[in-house]
């Protein structure tokens, strides 16, 4: 990632910003009615909600959300919403089933719905998901080979680098964008944080830009779990531009060479990667993998 002009705001939060059909939204969120059908106008259709590039082999995670040709599905739009949705994942160029998979509505702290999609597959290439209940809809990945993917991956130790801090901002200007006043995850870098011997729960996001998607909300949700969790973890936040014009990459964003956002990052206690979450997430989820990285 560089500061190039093709790094701008518009560009770099098209996942956040989008609500075509069809097109990637990586911030925006819903709850359940335990409803197993769904009563929709016009043809249901699948919206992207992970990212376009970082998937590899292994544990694949594919958040989506549902429209109707009047948008976006929303918990309070009078929509009956499925709790389940199931599918399966094809090549491109075959009708074989690789996997068939599941996914349970998530929408805790989030005003639109989405669904993850969490499977293993075990090789790169081209592959689409095609959901039951949205029949003409089909949404294509691509899972990349390891070697060719900049950013960190689960397995391997998180790299460590001085995040901006209250001590010292390093060029961020402001360090924290959430609304009314600064998260409590500054006080150490990131490079403190990994060599705590604790395990490290890092989110890269800008609440800013992104108040009512996945960044602001999750923030303030990560603020509620560190106070269940408390000192058994070390926290930390960093912003995604150097300042209030939205379009230099902050530290965060070139270390890592990153292209969406938010992200959320959990270590073990040694630094590994045991766990990420792109694009969107509710508290149940983030629960969920702070639960399954062993920190309670």
């Amino acid at each position: 990632m560089n500061t190039s002009p093709a790094f701008n705001r518009r560009r770099f939060l098209g996942l956040s910003a989008s609500v075509g059909l069809g097109a990637v939204l990586a911030a925006c969120g819903g709850g359940s009615t335990g409803s197993s059908d769904i009563s929709v106008e016009g043809t249901l259709q699948v919206v992207k909600r992970f990212p376009p590039n970082g998937l590899v082999p292994g544990k694949v995670r594919l958040p989506i959300s549902l429209a109707d040709k009047n948008g976006v599905l929303t918990t309070d739009g009078g929509v009956k919403l499925p709790a389940r949705l199931t599918g399966r994942i094809v090549r491109p160029d075959s009708e074989d089933v690789v996997v068939s998979v599941t996914a349970e509505q998530h929408s805790e702290n989030l005003t639109s719905p989405y669904w993850p999609f969490v499977f293993e597959l075990d090789a790169p290439g081209d592959y689409l998901l095609l959901i039951d209940q949205a029949p003409e809809s089909q949404m294509f990945f691509q899972l990349e080979k390891p070697e060719m993917v900049p950013m960190p991956l689960l397995g391997n130790k998180l790299p460590a680098f001085d995040t901006p801090t209250l001590d010292n901002a390093r060029g961020v200007n402001p360090i924290c964008t959430r609304p009314g006043e600064f998260c409590p995850f500054h006080d150490v870098t990131l490079t403190e944080a990994l060599a705590s011997g604790k395990p490290v729960l890092y989110l890269i996001g800008t609440p800013a830009y992104c108040s009512t998607g996945t960044c602001a909300p999750g923030l303030d949700a990560l603020m509620t779990l560190a106070k269940s969790v408390g000192n058994k973890a070390v926290f930390v936040h960093a912003e995604v531009y150097k300042d209030t014009s939205a379009t230099v990459a902050a530290p965060a964003v070139s270390e890592y060479k990153l292209t969406y956002e938010p992200i959320l990052y959990i270590t073990d206690d040694k630094g590994v990667l045991v766990e990420r979450l792109d694009a969107i997430f509710d508290v149940k989820e983030m629960r969920s993998a702070i639960a399954a990285a062993g920190i309670s």
